[in-house]
């Protein structure tokens, strides 16, 4: 299914962000070209080198890094076929559903023209809260793809 596809995804700083590491690792299984690129926080939960090793690709972190002759959210925006954004924060969500690129992610997402992905991963009080579901109704309708949530153990003990 993603034989020859290029899959950009995009960690967010959530105490999910671990699980993308398998991500990683069934995407290259099914001969996908995977990138990945991740906000400030989201490498405080894993670091860029656990991603380079799995995608067998430097990991874009910094924003305004020179790694190559052009800008690296363009770049990559240009280079995706898909973009897959996981964990998708509520902070990272309400971002996009307001225009905002502060960070490698969101820069790259509102410079890209490919289907964009998000999996959101919070906390429940978090997910329900008016501004999230707000945010979540803005990107849809703008045609974003949402893989809904699924409700499990949190890091609070919380379910």
């Amino acid at each position: 299914m993603f034989s020859g596809k290029k899959i950009l995804v995009g960690v967010c700083g959530g105490i999910a962000a671990y699980k993308v590491c398998e991500l990683v690792r069934d995407l290259k299984r099914q001969h996908a070209d995977v990138r990945v690129m991740m906000t400030p926080d989201a490498a405080r939960f894993v670091t860029p080198v656990t991603f380079q090793a799995l995608s067998g690709n430097p990991v874009a972190v910094d924003l305004f890094a020179a790694s190559r002759d052009e800008i690296e959210h363009i770049y990559l925006g240009r280079w995706a076929d898909a973009i897959v954004i996981a964990p998708a924060t509520a902070n990272t969500l309400a971002k996009l559903a307001h225009g905002m690129a502060d960070n490698v992610v969101t820069s790259t997402v509102l410079a890209a023209r490919v289907p964009v992905v998000l999996a959101p991963a919070m906390n429940t009080a978090m997910w329900e809260t008016p501004a999230t579901v707000e945010n979540m109704e803005k990107l849809k309708a703008r045609f974003f793809a949402v893989v809904e949530p699924e409700y499990g153990e949190l890091a609070s003990e919380i379910e």
